[in-house]
């Protein structure tokens, strides 16, 4: 069942989600050559934790850090270690993830560690534009399968591919909720959106194949192919008025 928020719970859920940008812009400038993943998850523990809130990610599912660095090929669930500094022409998507009084939010980004190809420019453009259609179709009276649909449509038209064994969720009283949001499917089908829906909407975008491989972690996902992924992530509130970040 999809759980309907009142406005009191969209606005715990959306305390937690300003938490998670103020922790994404810090590591964003934080970005840099020679600095390590490990160095990246401790500033968004102190962050978070001097916001008074909690991260959402540290021991779930015995997951051990409290965001997940994915760097290059790796599509989701990257561990953050001592041992992996970012390099010239990186890509790296940090997902981020904060409870705050019993409400949570979640979000990602990826960005380029200095100058990056252009092959990478067009997969970082291509996957904020499929966010920003996927969250533009999250309308009261529409389908959950129309934001599958348009994220699909984005990347598929500049001959990328979406990663069909991850997509969005449900957010607010835990991490995921129902429903599964795909980033692939057809518009007009699925359950009706209704206001109070709490979505995070997430396009996880390869610049070649789909395929993926997990890690010897249990954790760290790949492509197969071994080309780059990007991830965008916002959690987005269904209201009368439209779709709110």
């Amino acid at each position: 069942m999809i759980a309907v928020r009142s406005p009191d719970e969209i606005q715990h859920i959306r305390a937690s989600c300003e938490i998670v940008v103020a922790v994404q812009r810090a590591l964003e400038q934080a970005v840099k050559v020679n600095v390590s993943t490990s160095e990246l998850d401790a500033l968004a523990e102190r962050t978070i934790l001097e916001c008074g809130a909690r991260p959402a990610f540290k021991g779930y599912r015995d997951f051990p850090s409290s965001i997940c660095t994915s760097i290059n090929s790796a599509a989701v669930h990257g561990f953050p270690s001592p041992d992996v500094n970012l390099v010239e022409g990186d890509i790296i998507t940090i997902d981020v993830g904060v409870e705050l009084d019993g409400f949570y939010g979640d979000g990602a980004f990826t960005v380029g560690v200095g100058d990056i190809s252009a092959d990478c420019r067009r997969l970082l453009e291509t996957t904020r534009g499929a966010l920003a259609d996927g969250i533009a179709q999250a309308r009261a009276g529409g389908r959950l399968g129309d934001i599958s649909h348009a994220v699909q449509s984005r990347v598929e038209s500049a001959g990328m591919s979406v990663i069909r064994e991850f997509g969005g969720h449900g957010i607010g009283r835990t991490l995921h909720e129902d429903p599964h949001i795909p980033n692939h499917g057809n518009p007009g089908k699925g359950p009706r959106l209704k206001p109070g829906f709490v979505f995070a909407i997430e396009p996880i975008v390869s610049l070649g194949g789909p395929e993926l491989v997990v890690g010897d972690d249990g954790w760290t996902t790949t492509t197969r192919d071994g080309t780059p992924v990007a991830h965008a992530e916002h959690t987005v509130a269904l209201t009368a008025e439209g779709p709110e970040i």
